[in-house]
């Protein structure tokens, strides 16, 4: 506003010529300016799309536990968008401040929650502030009775939706890794398959004799 009442003070005093180039400049110059979502960092991008990429992990892998069944402290009644694996993405990236899009850190957050890797806290659990149980302890043992394909499963989901190039980069490795079969040419001559020495005959001594 303070800049629109600089600009018409200058148009009383200025030629029409000269106000248009500055109305032009002005623009152009608000043009430029990213705005707000530009200047956010990849990571936290990554981040506000967590409720999302929970959503699908659970689509992809149907057989994973809830453990939504938690009483929300504000409403008094069961807060059925607290999920396993909401919570899960939330301890990793925002108490352990991991990165989402390795596969190596959420070996790392699932060793956490199997008592293999680092303690865990309940004061800074996600759901400890908005819960009336702490979801901590369910989680873990939540996590602790899938199987290891299971996990396997969750971890391999979580980085493919993390990291769009973690197939691609798959499909390369197991081309890569792909035995080559053996050239052959139409003009080789045929290989000679060596023969068993044949067992002496009777007589073969007089063979030798002048």
């Amino acid at each position: 506003m303070f800049q629109r009442l600089k600009l018409q003070i200058l148009a009383r005093s200025l030629p029409v010529a000269l106000m248009s180039i500055i109305l032009s400049f002005s623009a152009s110059a608000s043009e430029a300016i990213p705005n707000r979502s530009q200047l956010v960092p990849p990571q936290i991008a990554q981040r506000s799309s967590g409720s999302e990429i929970e959503a699908r992990v659970y689509e992809q892998l149907p057989d994973l536990p809830l453990e939504n069944e938690y009483v929300s402290q504000e409403t008094g009644e069961v807060n059925p968008n607290s999920t396993l694996i909401g919570r899960l993405i939330r301890y990793h990236i925002y108490v352990k401040g991991r990165p989402p899009q390795y596969r190596l850190d959420w070996k790392l957050t699932l060793a956490d929650y199997l008592g293999k890797n680092e303690l865990m806290f309940e004061g800074v659990y996600p759901g400890s502030e908005d819960l009336r149980d702490n979801p901590m302890m369910g989680d873990r043992e939540a996590i602790r009775n899938l199987t290891r394909s299971q996990r396997n499963a969750l971890v391999h989901t979580l980085v493919s939706l993390y990291n769009p190039q973690y197939l691609q980069l798959l499909e390369e490795a197991a081309r890569t890794s792909e035995p080559t079969a053996e050239p052959t040419f139409e003009n080789d001559p045929p290989r000679q398959i060596p023969q068993p020495p044949r067992p002496p005959q009777p007589g073969d001594a007089d063979l030798l004799n002048p």
